[in-house]
């Protein structure tokens, strides 16, 4: 009988695994990303399997919402869902540089403060490198701080997991990074995709059996996504990027996924001097540069997850250059999305931009996902065609559908409250097609302009009238 195989060879990227190596992946298309690993015996092919029975209980049980840890930082608890929950796991990733161990030390050092204890471990600094950085950032000069968090600089995870059995008094334990971390038991080195399967597992089982709260950095790949492999998305119960320029002072934390509160929510932080403050309005700050005398710029009434936030979306048109294809340029937004406007606009509203360069860019360095942002960006888009701008008064959000229609969208109210919040006066909306359609009720001194057709818009930069 054939004696089966002790190692396999994984993909780094994508956590694939083959019987031999080869030079690409075929489930990702990585090149040279397969290293050889032992493969760990199970407890079925072992023969160790401990006989027992489920614990059964009835669907319509009391259950009660789980306690929060209150982190002090306002933002950071709007993307948790109100705050850090005990035995939960998070997932935090980002670039390199953009500031997840900066926002991390100023939340452990809020939770110190508010009386809980906390262990901060890093795999990457010396204790020395975050005492300085603390230092710099004015966090290390209350008693109550020092007293109450914990550092050390360890990879081992063997050490971790048996200095907190011993303690038993942490309430937040931070991982920085997973990807450094290391288990004696498994055969590869740091950062590996059993390294880091098994090291977060051990890190996870032991959050969960002593009930404190675990938040691990990850490290992100080329393409955005966190490295490693898939399978630690879903042991976690909280994913969120840690987004931004390093060039730019925004930094957006958003939610991916949250087993204890709603996905796609934002926090929104400026990086400063004395690390990362908090923007409790967004959209004051992301349309603090706008002028609304130029064409080519759209405001647009967005929604991320429960929060509405108003940005400023610009287009440039410029002759194509050259025989080649003409140019598609998009900063914060979908290119395919930006192809099919431009193919409606000229389908079905005689604009002909087909020749053109197209530059997009939204403003900020948010991105936009939601289909609401289609009438905004046709407005930039018609406003740069015509050279006519936008009024400066006026916010733009509804869907584009393939006959140039504008389609209704989710939470009306919400926007328009923003946009008269920010002082705006007037809002162009998709038209109510039918009876049924709730009734979107516009905030005082609001002025609603409901629209139908991608033709109306264009009729408003040519001067027609689009009321009926």
């Amino acid at each position: 009988m054939a004696k089966k195989p002790t190692t396999r060879f994984v993909c780094q990227s994508c956590g694939a695994h083959y019987p031999k190596w080869a030079g690409r992946c075929e489930a990702c298309g990585e090149w040279n990303s397969l290293v050889e690993e032992s493969v760990e015996p199970t407890a079925l092919k072992s023969g160790k399997i401990r006989s027992g029975r489920l614990q059964t209980v009835r669907l319509d049980g009391e259950a009660k919402p789980p306690p929060r840890i209150n982190t002090s930082i306002d933002e950071l608890d709007r993307v948790l869902g109100g705050g850090l929950v005990p035995a939960s796991v998070v997932l935090v990733g980002g670039d390199p540089g953009i500031g997840k161990s900066t926002l991390m030390l100023q939340t452990t050092c809020a939770l110190a403060r508010s009386g809980h204890r906390i262990l901060y471990v890093s795999g990457e600094e010396s204790v020395d490198q975050i005492r300085l950085r603390a230092q710099r950032l004015g966090l290390a000069d209350e008693k109550k701080t020092l007293d109450s968090l914990d550092l050390a600089a360890s990879i081992n995870v063997s050490d971790i997991v048996g200095s907190l059995e011993e303690s038993r008094a942490h309430t937040v334990v931070v991982i920085d990074s997973i990807q450094t971390m290391w288990l004696e038991s498994v055969e590869s080195s740091p950062g590996s995709v059993a390294q880091v399967r098994a090291s977060a597992f051990e890190l996870i089982r032991l959050a969960k059996t002593l009930g404190f709260a675990l938040i691990l950095i990850g490290h992100v790949t080329k393409e955005g996504s966190l490295a490693g492999p898939r399978v630690l998305e879903h042991m976690v119960d909280a994913v969120m990027y840690f987004e931004g320029d390093r060039g730019h002072q925004f930094r957006i934390l958003r939610a991916a996924k949250n087993r204890f509160g709603a996905t796609d929510e934002i926090g929104v932080f400026a990086m400063t001097d004395a690390g990362l403050t908090e923007v409790p309005n967004p959209s004051a700050l992301f349309l603090a540069e706008r002028r609304g005398n130029i064409a080519g710029s759209a405001v647009f009434a967005g929604l991320e997850g429960t929060r509405p936030v108003l940005l400023e979306v610009q287009a440039l048109l410029s002759p194509k250059a050259g025989d080649g294809a003409p140019r598609r340029a998009v900063v914060g937004w979908e290119t395919s999305r930006l192809n099919m406007l431009l193919a409606v606009l000229d389908a079905r509203c005689g604009l002909k931009l087909a020749n053109m360069d197209v530059h997009l860019n939204v403003a900020g360095g948010l991105r936009i996902g939601e289909p609401a942002a289609d009438l905004a960006i046709a407005a930039a888009l018609v406003s740069a065609a015509t050279g006519k701008p936008t009024s400066s008064t006026a916010a733009y959000f509804g869907e584009v559908g393939l006959s140039g229609e504008i389609r209704l969208v989710s939470q009306a109210d919400q926007r328009l409250k923003e946009v008269a919040k920010l002082g705006f006066g007037e809002a162009v909306l998709p038209r109510r097609v039918s009876a049924g359609s709730a009734r979107v009720k516009p905030p005082a001194g609001l002025k609603l302009v409901e629209i139908g057709h991608l033709t109306d818009l264009v009729g408003m930069f040519a001067g027609e009238s689009t009321e009926d």
